[in-house]
């Protein structure tokens, strides 16, 4: 029997694996963290390749961010969420057209926008849970 193993390929499994458990026993408030987290590190690649000249790989990169976008658009809930919620949204759309700039017009001032507004929203999602905590200490 003849067994062709391509080269790292155990360790592609056990992240794909790793990233399936993540996000099968992750709260909404985690999730939202990991689209986050996503949409930063496509950038950050989109941005090197914009930088080598592999147009392809961009715009492969800022077509992922963009739609990682629109899942977080797709999370809102505009009705519960009221104005913040509406103003996230119109971010997010924002955002998705800077992308689209980018991508046309090989724009790194756009790219570094876009990851400056999602760094600014991921640090104050990141600060939900001590937010949480302090208001459950404050009423116990």
């Amino acid at each position: 029997m003849n067994v062709s193993v391509q080269r790292g390929s155990g360790i592609e499994q056990y992240k794909k694996a790793g990233t399936q458990t993540s996000l099968e026993t992750a709260s909404p408030h985690r999730l939202i963290q990991m689209l986050l987290e996503g949409a930063l590190e496509k950038l950050r690649s989109a941005k090197l390749y914009m930088q080598s000249g592999d147009r392809a790989l961009k715009g492969s990169h800022i077509s992922w961010a963009i739609s990682i976008l629109d899942g977080l658009r797709m999370s809102i809930d505009k009705e519960a969420g009221g104005e913040i919620g509406r103003n996230l949204d119109d971010l997010y759309e924002y955002m998705a057209r800077r992308l689209i700039e980018a991508n046309a017009q090989n724009d790194l001032d756009a790219l570094d926008e876009v990851s400056a507004l999602l760094i600014e929203i991921k640090s104050a999602w990141d600060a939900v849970p001590d937010a949480m905590q302090a208001q459950q200490e404050t009423f116990s």
